[in-house]
């Protein structure tokens, strides 16, 4: 019988390189109940797989012993198995590390100001070394301590936990050692810059993560609501779905919701990169952190705080982040054999030219203590999840969702994009195209339809009243207006008789001449809806009707054919208006399909050894989605968006698909940089220590400086293009 697991994610404080998430994710695994584990340093986080045996307090005590702190993340709470004594460690279970840690300044934090205290000790002891060169050697020792105590201490809990190879290890030795050659001068320095570095990746680590983190900052904190006839000042994570909000102009719009009344240009720049605001009213939706400009709004909330759309965003970027790509997990195994490997190196170079040569011992154990700090794997490990993660919350921010490194890997491969049409290549919606007027003029023809269609709700008749509020025609009232089921709608405007509907239920009251006849045929022929005026017993006009390609479908496909990729339109529509939105966009046409017949062209192409990508609604699409390389939901619905396939497109941009294959191109450019620059350096450097050049110094520099090298080049993924 399987076990019943849990998932427990927690927020990790203090965890700033791979080589941290390596020693927590080997420790936890060992843990009695635990499944499995899955930590992501750019994201601060760790995934807990358990069944019910696992003792949470029990593992919080574990990685405290190694220098981090467990939070529970979502409201959860440690909860230890029966027979755990909870009551010895409840008030330990942060692991006595501040919480506010991440918000604090540098200075301020533990690591930073052991660093301060560690580089006051080693200027002390130049000075008094100076002063009394009798006991420069012992007051270097003792001012390397202060430091490398708590190294020390982090490198026995973790070797006992069953991860001997860390670079806290590592240091212990070579400090140590130094120490013991007489180098204690050198030791003290090499244990600052140690220290130096490891505040450094800790920055740079902590502006990454915060790049995601800081779309939270976006809500505001408090929210008006309607109760009573009444508005009341409530905190905003308190509003619960259903209320009714009101927005002032000027306000940030404080959940995600529907507008009831009002109507005003809403800034959604920060969430979409859009200059322009975009003029919503009623029945229109809303996000959390868009700015109302103009006018007041009340809305209706549909999702609470933690369930907004910036909340979801947020949890599935860190989520991805703890998902590894093919390329990160190379690396990972291959440092696993690297520190291990560079180790035994080191300790050759150092009682080899001793031992078969007569070579002096002082020096070539020197050399190897060197060598054992240039083989920390800090920045070849770091050199592929720094990036992803940055280039995961980049995307994030435009509004470009991927689902783990290995999707943002896989889309740089791309090389056919399947579209569906409707809300996809389209708006989704139709919209008037042309008025025609037969016995009227176009403005009387499009005024008296939209008489007759005010107070439905039906997609055509909610085209008509826009265009009619675009075009700034009146709409005078209709008497006696009522629906024929399947055939159009009647009512009475100006003592005059309208009916508004298909072409063949217009032919059964009224006679079509032949030119107008052919006229709706050939705007039937380019995928057009036509409905027929009639007044009385005049052939008014006609209002066509067509659901449009998206504003940059067009220049969207174009950069991805310019850039070698085939696109191909898959939908279920019929095919005379699959063909006419086709041939505007330039796109080849397969229409009139099932899902099934979706997912099996999407199959067609692989068999063809092309890697696919499909683009849908990620409902009707669903098949296609799965059975694709990669599925990239985008429409409408962000929900769906949101929860469906590899990646999404939240802004229902065509580009945006565009825009995902180039930040994966960009991705894996930036990685081979990172690992370029993180082998370079400790190849120069291994080289140079050998033949006597540098030293214990310069090989923590080359460590530490490739290691902040290579996250500071991920991070230039967090700047717009």
């Amino acid at each position: 019988m399987t076990a019943i697991t849990t998932q427990t994610r927690f927020r990790v404080e203090g965890m700033d390189c791979a080589a941290c998430a390596t020693k927590i994710d080997t420790v936890v695994r060992k843990m009695p109940g635990v499944a499995d584990v899955s930590v992501s340093v750019t994201a601060g986080t760790m995934t807990l797989h358990h069944d019910a045996t696992s003792d949470l307090v029990s593992i919080a005590k574990k990685v405290s012993g190694l220098g981090y702190a467990l939070t529970p993340l979502a409201g959860q709470a440690p909860n230890a198995n029966e027979n755990a004594h909870t009551h010895d460690h409840a008030g330990h279970y942060d692991g006595g590390h501040d919480h506010s840690s991440a918000s604090r300044p540098w200075w301020k934090s533990k690591k930073g100001l052991l660093t301060i205290a560690s580089g006051a000790a080693l200027v002390a002891a130049y000075g008094a070394g100076k002063a009394v060169p009798s006991i420069a050697q012992w007051v270097f020792v003792a001012a390397m301590l202060i430091g490398l105590i708590p190294i020390g201490r982090r490198a026995i809990m973790a070797a006992i936990a069953g991860s001997p190879f860390t670079i806290e290890m590592l240091m212990t030795i070579a400090a140590g050692g130094a120490v013991i050659i007489g180098a204690g001068e050198e030791g003290a320095t090499v244990v600052f810059l140690f220290l130096v570095g490891e505040l450094l990746e800790g920055v740079a680590a902590g502006k990454a993560r915060a790049s995601i983190q800081g779309l939270t900052k976006l809500v505001p904190r408090t929210a008006l609501i309607e109760r009573n006839g009444q508005t009341q000042e409530v905190a905003a994570d308190a509003v619960a779905v259903g209320a009714i909000v009101l927005v002032r102009p000027g306000e940030r719009i404080p959940a995600d919701g529907v507008i009831v009344s009002g109507e005003s240009a809403i800034d959604e720049a920060l969430m979409t990169g859009e200059s322009k605001p975009v003029r919503k009213g009623v029945d229109a939706n809303v996000f959390a952190g868009t700015i109302n400009s103009d006018a007041v709004l009340r809305i209706r909330v549909t999702a609470a705080a933690a369930d907004n759309t910036i909340a979801r965003v947020v949890k599935l970027v860190e989520e991805a982040q703890e998902s590894k790509a093919p390329t990160e997990r190379f690396i990972d195994r291959l440092s696993r054999w690297y520190t291990p490997g560079v180790t035994v190196v080191a300790f050759l170079v150092a009682i080899i030219p001793p031992l078969a040569f007569g070579e002096a011992w002082g020096a070539w154990v020197y050399k190897g203590l060197a060598i054992l700090l240039i083989g920390c794997p800090c920045a070849l490990v770091i050199s592929t999840p720094a990036a992803i993660a940055a280039s995961l919350s980049s995307g994030a921010r435009l509004g470009l969702l991927l689902k783990g490194g290995a999707v943002l890997e896989q889309l740089g491969k791309i090389t056919a994009v399947c579209f569906d049409k409707t809300g996809t290549l389209t708006e989704g919606k139709p919209q008037v195209t042309d008025v025609v007027a037969f016995g009227r003029n176009e403005r009387d023809v499009l005024s008296m339809a939209a008489a007759l269609e005010t107070g439905s709700t039906h997609p055509l008749a909610v085209s008509v009243l826009k265009r009619a509020k675009a075009d700034k025609v009146p709409v005078p009232p209709a008497g006696e207006a009522s629906a024929l089921s399947g055939k159009g709608v009647v009512g009475r405007v100006g003592g005059v008789n309208l009916f508004l509907g298909s072409a063949a239920a217009a032919g059964e009251r009224v006679a079509l001449t032949p030119e107008q006849t052919a006229r709706i045929e050939a705007l039937n022929g380019v995928g057009k809806t036509v409905s027929v005026l009639l007044a009385g017993n005049i052939v008014a006009g006609a209002i066509a009707m067509r659901d449009e390609p998206r504003a940059d479908a067009l220049a969207g496909l174009k950069t991805l054919t310019d850039a070698g990729i085939k696109v191909i339109m898959l939908t279920g529509d019929n095919r005379r208006a699959a063909e006419a939105i086709g041939k505007q966009l330039g796109i080849e046409v397969r229409a009139e399909l099932m899902p099934q017949d979706k997912q099996r062209i999407v199959d067609d192409l692989k068999h063809q050894g092309l890697i696919v990508a499909k683009v849908g609604d990620g409902i009707n699409d669903a098949p296609a989605l799965a059975a694709a390389h990669v599925g990239i939901a985008m429409g409408g619905c962000t929900d769906v968006a949101l929860e469906t396939a590899d990646a999404a497109v939240l802004h229902g941009r065509v580009a945006d698909v565009a825009a995902m294959i180039a930040l994966s191109n960009r991705t894996m450019g930036n990685i081979h940089q990172n690992i370029t620059m993180a082998l370079g350096l400790k190849a120069v450097f291994l080289v140079t220590t050998v033949i006597g050049i540098t030293g214990l110094w310069p090989a923590i520099l080359a460590d530490t400086g490739a290691t902040v090298l290579v996250t500071l080049n991920a991070m230039r993924l967090l700047r717009p293009v």
